[in-house]
């Protein structure tokens, strides 16, 4: 079972608090949803299926938007997987995310990427976020919001 205290160096960030009387200094560490969020890029970029198992509850909800092929609301992990196995065959293994940032909070983490591919002559290259619910180390789900939705149905229709 992955530990994202146990099983991951996770930085640590120094601050001082501008205002404060003196110099106060604290020491954060970097939310474990972020380190989750590490361990799925990861996963997905190497196509560690049983790791995305481990990662991915199995009644994910996963929401892509949009009027294209892979626009849907898919449950559970066959469907949520199955629709990433499309973006891979569908671009014939171009299919390269790049991660900006990722943000976390209790509730929410948000992922900031960018990714590039092709297929049938056209191209993608373009950012975009996912927004996740992640509860007891689990992707429980995530939405995929591009910022040129028009552009991105077009290059998957």
């Amino acid at each position: 079972m992955f530990d994202p205290i146990a099983d991951v160096n996770v930085p640590l960030r120094m601050s001082r608090c501008v205002g404060c009387q003196g110099e106060l200094e604290t020491l954060m560490t970097d939310h474990p949803h972020i380190a989750v969020f590490h361990h799925v890029m990861a996963a997905f970029s190497a196509g560690d299926m049983d790791a995305l198992t481990e990662l991915f509850h199995p009644d994910v909800v996963w929401h892509i938007g949009g009027r294209n092929p892979l626009a849907g609301e898919y449950r559970g992990r066959e469907e949520t997987f199955a629709v990433f196995g499309r973006e891979f065959q569908l671009t014939g293994g171009t299919y390269r995310p790049q991660l900006h940032d990722v943000l976390a909070n209790d509730d929410h983490t948000v992922a900031l990427l960018h990714v590039t591919a092709s297929r049938e002559g056209k191209q993608l290259d373009m950012d975009y976020t996912i927004v996740f619910h992640i509860r007891d180390a689990k992707i429980t789900e995530g939405w995929v919001l591009t910022a040129d939705p028009q552009a991105y149905d077009e290059f998957w229709s």
